[in-house]
């Protein structure tokens, strides 16, 4: 299963994204939206889609997505939030979830940076896609593409759309 990872698009969603995406077997969003149209434009692309609301989100988003999602696929059980920190530096409420669901892999948005890395403590990986928006303090978006395979994540792929700057509107 191939999987689509963003974030932060904050009410962009750019045809760079898109065209890394769309032939993915799921899309994951971590957060921060930004509006309706954005959700609506990402679930209207084909994949199946599973999407957190984030800070900047507002009502119409926290009606129609979770501030948490835990499931199981292929094998491997995810935890996915937006605010909730990394390994090391966890937020209260995300590592409360870590220690009582144990999922292998934890993913979350938030800080606009890409960081995928190894938990050894709590045995998982976690992974922030950074940010495809170009609404933010990054200086480039980002995006992460891999392959879930037996229960273990296989063939990931940094994405680099360019300077955030870059982004012609």
């Amino acid at each position: 299963m191939t999987i689509g990872l963003i974030s932060d698009t904050h009410s962009y969603l750019g045809a760079d994204v898109i065209k890394h995406i769309e032939d993915c077997d799921e899309i994951w969003h971590g957060g921060d939206i930004g509006d309706l149209a954005t959700a609506e434009a990402i679930e209207a692309i084909g994949p199946p889609v599973r999407m957190v609301w984030g800070n900047i989100d507002g009502g119409e988003l926290r009606v129609d997505y979770k501030k948490d999602l835990v499931w199981e696929t292929e094998g491997l059980k995810v935890f996915m939030t937006h605010i909730g920190g990394y390994p090391g530096r966890y937020y209260k409420n995300p590592l409360k979830v870590i220690k009582e669901e144990k999922p292998g892999l934890y993913i979350c948005g938030h800080s606009h940076i890409l960081k995928v890395m190894r938990d050894k403590e709590n045995d998982l990986l976690h992974m922030n896609p950074g940010a495809c928006g170009y609404k933010g303090f990054h200086k480039f978006r980002t995006l992460l593409k891999f392959d879930i395979i037996d229960g273990g994540i296989k063939d990931l792929r940094a994405i680099d759309l360019g300077a955030r700057g870059s982004v012609k509107l």
